[in-house]
């Protein structure tokens, strides 16, 4: 999955885990499972990626963002978090890894202002489909991507939004089942085309 970069993205983990629950980045609860219900679950997204603009909105601790630029150095994420603590977090963890393909906006999603329009777009544990697809479509190129990163219940999100979906003209939505025979914690992607 990581590669030859394997230890970065090691050292993102133990300085997620060392300073993440004091940031308020990450619950108590989640320093035993980081690596397999965090990190892995984010990085089977990265083989979705096309060489590119690549935006994370609602960034937070960088799931899945700083560990998709860990994973394809051919990508550049841009990282759109409106909270300022996280925004300083996402900063400094990039420059600290050395992730050079990383850039940081302080924006919420439907207002951030991009100098060109974005190849993809993911998210992670951000809200319903019905409202992040209209937050988020204005970043995304014609033909470009969402890549939402989503719970169990997506297929029902999925037939909750299919209004939604229509009016923003998304064409090909389809749910992909990450993981399976990999790990324990599935991934589960919400993916569709911008028309």
């Amino acid at each position: 999955m990581f590669g030859h970069r394997i230890e970065v993205a090691r050292q993102y983990t133990d300085d997620l885990a060392r300073r993440g629950e004091e940031l308020g980045l990450i619950g108590p609860l989640e320093l035993p499972r980081l690596w397999t219900r965090h990190i892995i679950n984010c990085g089977l997204v990265a083989p979705l990626l096309r060489a590119g603009r690549v935006g994370d909105v609602g960034s937070g601790a960088g799931l899945p963002g700083l560990v998709l630029a860990i994973a394809r150095p051919d990508c550049h994420l841009v990282l759109i978090e409106p909270m300022e603590r996280r925004v300083a977090w996402l900063e400094s963890e990039a420059r600290d890894l050395g992730l050079d393909n990383v850039t940081v906006i302080r924006a919420r999603a439907e207002e951030a202002r991009l100098d060109a329009p974005l190849d993809q777009v993911t998210a992670r544990a951000v809200t319903a489909l019905t409202k992040l697809i209209p937050a988020t479509v204005g970043l995304v190129r014609h033909g470009g991507e969402m890549v939402f990163m989503k719970g169990a219940r997506v297929s029902d999100e999925m037939v909750a939004a299919k209004n939604i979906i229509r009016k923003h003209h998304l064409v090909n939505a389809e749910v992909l089942v990450l993981g399976e025979g990999q790990t324990p914690e599935l991934t589960r992607v919400f993916r569709a085309t911008v028309d």
